[in-house]
């Protein structure tokens, strides 16, 4: 056909123009709801430390004891992959990574609890714990200790604990601003939340806070921890849990699901409260349909199981921990809690072991598709697969399971380039 022709059609000109303007809400609510992942790293992990328990060492703390405890249950490469079932050809990467990450970086996410880990205390008490931690967090960005990402789980919304909760959050946030400011990787957690209106109180605390201290509007957001019930189906029949985000007008940074609190509320006995049990499945399985497109992420619960005692007994919660951690990445749950130091090695372990055994399959599919052909691979992708496999590489990148170099050389791609194709922001160096 020349350029000069044109293609006959049938319908009127304006058809287009009307269907356009027709559909303009729906382009906006589509923009609006489903905005996409934010983008930025997500950690692969939050540990929760009692606020009484807080010191400044806790960090670098939590990541000697965990190197203590693989000297000590699982002193090399070999005798590791053994208790965790790894392929020989893991054993050795993942084991000098997971050493390497608990000696530069053991936390990743670190929330200091007043919550369930705290629990009731006397006014003057607690408001002195706050101010503390508000303290020891500033104290740490400001040397660089801190993890990427940190802040506090407060109490919830409800009516006997509510004044108390909103009280901490703001004297917490008052300290951080009194120190310098609102660090960049502040994460709040508003747990056992039961109501969307109870999500709308603390997008009001949010916004009160941001003018009085003359913070620009949306820059404080929050978690949701998903552990009751109603949270999932609501009396109304209607999935609760997407009037939340909903009601979070944007600032819900993620939902995090609660194990035991939830399995609780469904009448599950306390020998099978579990992340695998079906009320769990079931529950994420919600979160995850709610969640999805919104730019919300999804963080599963934690293992009561704690590696501890005797050589045989840490290997077998070891082995507990590194399975259902392996359960929940292979169910697109990328985050879930570590609630003692020695889950570090397990939760590293796992998630090295997922990102490298899917190295060279994603890889090849990755660099067949940049070079718009699946020859040789079997497979023909599509944008959004590659987009999956991108963000499969990053992740691997961002926590330390792969290296640039080892990416680079296998996709002909550089950080850069896997960033744009995964719709992430560019790495900070």
């Amino acid at each position: 056909m020349k350029p000069q022709e044109t293609v006959p059609t049938s319908l009127p000109g304006g058809v287009r123009a009307s269907i356009a303007d027709s559909l303009a809400a729906v382009d906006a609510e589509l923009a609006r709801r489903y905005p996409g992942d934010p983008g930025t790293r997500q950690p692969v992990h939050t540990v929760y430390v009692p606020a009484d328990l807080l010191t400044a060492t806790t960090v670098r703390d939590w990541g000697d004891q965990a190197l203590a405890a693989l000297d000590q249950h699982a002193p090399d490469a070999d005798s590791f992959a053994a208790v965790l079932g790894l392929p020989g050809d893991l054993a050795e990467p993942v084991h000098t990574r997971v050493r390497a990450k608990l000696e530069r970086e053991p936390v990743e996410d670190l929330r200091i609890d007043f919550e369930d880990g705290y629990g009731p205390r006397p006014d003057v008490e607690e408001d002195a714990a706050a101010a503390r931690a508000a303290s020891l967090l500033a104290a740490a960005c400001a040397e660089g200790s801190a993890p990427p990402c940190a802040g506090i789980r407060m109490k919830c919304m409800e009516a006997a604990v509510r004044d108390r909760g909103i009280r901490t959050l703001d004297i917490f946030l008052t300290g951080l601003m009194a120190a310098g400011g609102l660090p960049d990787g502040l994460v709040l957690t508003l747990p056992k939340v039961t109501y969307a209106e109870q999500v709308t109180a603390m997008v009001r605390l949010c916004e009160e806070f941001e003018k009085a201290r003359g913070l620009a509007p949306g820059r404080i957001g929050f978690e949701i921890q998903i552990e009751t019930t109603q949270a999932i189906l609501g009396s109304d029949g209607r999935a609760t849990v997407a009037r939340m985000i909903d009601a979070a007008e944007g600032r819900a940074t993620g939902l995090h699901y609660g194990t035991f609190d939830y399995s609780a509320s469904c009448g599950v006995g306390a020998a099978h409260q579990s992340m695998d049990h079906p009320v769990a499945d079931h529950a994420k399985a919600v979160m995850q349909v709610a969640a999805a497109g919104t730019g919300v992420r999804l963080s599963d619960g934690s293992t009561n199981v704690l590696p501890v005692g005797p050589t045989e007994r840490v290997h077998d919660a070891w082995r507990l921990h590194h399975r259902l951690v392996r359960r929940s990445l292979a169910r697109a749950y990328y985050q879930g809690w570590d609630m003692h130091p020695g889950h570090l090695p397990t939760r590293y372990a796992a998630v090295y072991a997922f990102y490298r055994e899917g190295l060279e399959a994603a890889a090849e599919r990755l660099a067949a598709y940049v070079d718009r052909t699946a020859q040789g691979t079997g497979i023909a992708d599509e944008p959004a697969t590659a987009k999956a496999l991108s963000g499969h590489l990053v992740r691997g990148l961002d926590c330390g399971a792969l290296d640039g170099a080892e990416v680079e050389r296998l996709t002909g791609l550089g950080r850069a380039e896997l960033d744009a194709l995964a719709g992430r922001a560019p790495a900070i160096p």
